[in-house]
C-alpha cells in the first residue's frame, strides 16, 4: 500500500453562518500525487463553502500498517521495533503503524491487540494531525 499525507487548506462550511478557513492533513492511498489529489477533492468538495481549495503538499509516506476502528475519533502515529531473531542475532525494524482511536490508551490496547502475534516493542505513541484516512477502493 501507498499512502499520501496530503495538507488541504480551504473555507469549509460549517452549521452556522460564518465558513471557517481550515487547514487539514489527509492520509490517501493511490498511485502517485495527481491520482490522490483529485480523489481527495472530489471527497472534501462538498464541505467547501466558497473559493478554492488548494492543496499546498503532498509527499509519500510510508507505514507498516493502518488501523482503522469504527468508533474512533482521532489518528495516532506509533512507532514499533519488530523483534527478529536470525542465527542466534537479534534483528530490530523499526516500522510506523497508524492506529484509530478515542484516546491514547485506547490507541495503545489497540495496537496491542493488533500486533500480539508479533515479537516487537512499541517505541512511541502520538496524536497525528492526520484528520481522515482515504483507502483506495479494492
Amino acid at each position: 500500500m501507498i499512502f499520501y499525507e496530503l495538507k488541504a487548506h480551504y473555507t469549509r462550511q460549517t452549521g452556522e453562518d460564518n465558513p471557517a478557513v481550515v487547514k487539514e492533513t489527509y492520509l490517501v492511498e493511490g498511485l502517485s500525487c495527481a491520482d490522490v489529489e483529485k480523489r481527495l477533492l472530489t471527497i472534501i468538495e462538498p464541505f467547501i463553502a466558497a473559493g478554492d481549495c488548494e492543496v499546498p503538499s503532498c509527499r509519500r509516506v510510508q507505514y507498516y500498517d493502518v488501523i482503522p476502528v469504527a468508533e474512533g475519533s482521532y489518528w495516532y502515529k506509533a512507532r514499533v521495533e519488530l523483534i527478529d531473531i536470525d542465527n542466534d542475532k537479534e534483528i530490530r525494524k523499526a516500522v510506523s503503524i497508524l492506529v484509530e482511536a478515542d484516546n491514547m490508551n485506547d490507541a495503545l490496547h489497540t495496537l496491542k491487540q493488533h500486533l500480539a502475534a508479533i515479537d516487537c516493542e512499541v517505541i512511541s505513541l502520538a496524536k497525528s494531525p492526520i484528520m481522515d484516512v482515504v483507502r483506495a477502493n479494492v
